[in-house]
């Protein structure tokens, strides 16, 4: 595994906590709007994240921290409860499948207990094309994901999943290849 550049932030400056009431403005129009609002919903999502493509589809209570740190492709879908720390890059590919109650988290915070809560660090997170990740899975700072990979329900992704393979567990392992 590659190192990952750290990206170090201060709470509380006053630009993060503009970047963060923008985002949760938006995140907060988003869950709360008519669920036939197809049309306003793609817009919310094109105004909050960094980079959008094609049809995109969030289900209810979706949450990000900034939410211009995120991208994502093509034929986009994440399920129910949704949360993206997005304080640094997190970037899906196309057509990707995230079920629900995912957690994809960049932030992370120093092991020492002195001002552990005034500062912490973020790790950019990549998602390959065609990946399908199952409910309730963690997927924490740093982490790559491969093209046409599955994380299975549940699991906690601690190392980055080669492309065609299917990862399942806590921490997530490799139980089988994908043929192509």
């Amino acid at each position: 595994m590659e190192d990952k550049e750290k990206i170090y932030y201060k709470r509380g400056t006053e630009e993060l906590k503009m970047k963060n009431i923008r985002a949760h403005k938006l995140v907060q129009e988003f869950n709360n709007i008519n669920v036939e609002s197809f049309e306003r919903k793609e817009e919310i999502l094109k105004e909050l994240f960094g980079t959008v493509g094609e049809n995109p589809s969030i289900e209810h209570n979706f949450h990000c921290d900034l939410g211009d740190n995120i991208h994502v492709g093509d034929h986009f879908y994440a399920g129910y409860n949704c949360t993206i720390l997005d304080m640094a890059e997190v970037k899906i590919g196309n057509n990707c499948m995230i079920g629900p109650n995912v957690g994809i988290y960049t932030a992370g915070h120093s092991i020492q207990p002195k001002d552990r809560n005034k500062s912490g660090y973020a790790i950019p997170i990549h998602i390959g094309d065609n990946v399908w990740i199952g409910g309730s899975c963690t997927i924490l700072p740093g982490i790559t994901i491969g093209d046409n990979s599955i994380v299975a329900a549940g699991s906690v992704v601690t190392k980055d999943v080669p492309s065609n393979s299917v990862v399942a567990g806590n921490p997530a392992k490799i139980i089988k290849s994908i043929e192509n």
